[in-house]
């Protein structure tokens, strides 16, 4: 289970799993609950990089960034390559 702290947002927590490449298991906490419930159904078994062009630079209410975008970025943090 991956756990990230996003910024910006109404959640303060999000948790995913990425198995073979794609996303499972996402939940966030606070924010708009059933926004977030929906986010993830739809998001369930999606592939890494597809998610990410889908969701990162949604903005919500002016603020720069939203909970997708958050995720996308999460997402997108998780799968770089580790820098040795």
């Amino acid at each position: 289970m991956i756990e990230y702290t996003p910024r910006g947002t109404c959640s303060s927590k999000i948790n995913f799993d990425i198995r073979d490449g794609k996303v499972y298991a996402v939940s966030f906490k606070d924010g708009c609950d059933g926004n977030l419930k929906a986010l993830s159904a739809l998001v369930e078994g999606m592939d890494a990089p597809e998610l990410v062009k889908k969701l990162k630079g949604i903005n919500c209410g002016g603020k720069g960034t939203s909970c997708a975008d958050q995720l996308a970025r999460a997402v997108e943090a998780s799968t770089r390559p580790a820098v040795l």
